[in-house]
């Protein structure tokens, strides 16, 4: 199996709630698809999907708890603080619950959090150790040399 996500996919309780979240809170534009059920972003790379919570757990063949937390996250990259301040700004604008404003973490970077409509946990991030490519494609180092621990540079 080749290593690589195509599609992410939120389950949410309201579709169209969370689709305008998206288009007119923050900008972005939904495929050329037009459905009341599901709508699909390019994320430049991976597509991401939002479907009816019920129908996603329906289709998957569990149980729906309808937990707010979902022990998931999924992450918008900025290449500056300046620049994720501003996206956090936008996403509580358009209706985002603030959890942590952006700040400097632990890890190096510069990171807050923001619950979309639909429960889902969006962070805002600046990461210099992975910075974006002209495309916004995240740069992440070589992978360890096998039995090493030590990259392939080391």
């Amino acid at each position: 199996m080749e290593q690589r996500m195509t599609l992410v996919t939120l389950g949410v309780p309201d579709v169209g709630e969370a689709r305008r979240f998206f288009e007119e809170g923050l900008g972005w534009r939904a495929a050329g698809f037009d459905s009341e059920d599901v709508a699909f972003f390019d994320m430049n790379g991976c597509v991401l999907g939002l479907f009816g919570r019920a129908a996603l757990a329906e289709d998957a063949g569990v149980n729906d708890d309808e937990g707010l937390f979902t022990a998931s996250s999924i992450a918008w990259n900025g290449r500056t603080p300046a620049e994720v301040d501003a996206a956090f700004s936008r996403a509580v604008a358009a209706g985002a619950e603030p959890l942590k404003a952006p700040e400097a973490v632990f890890w190096g970077g510069y990171s807050g959090y923001v619950r979309i409509p639909g429960g889902h946990l969006l962070e805002l991030a600046c990461n210099p150790a992975w910075p974006l490519d002209d495309n916004g494609h995240m740069q992440l180092p070589p992978p360890a040399v096998s039995g090493t621990g030590k990259g392939p540079s080391s």
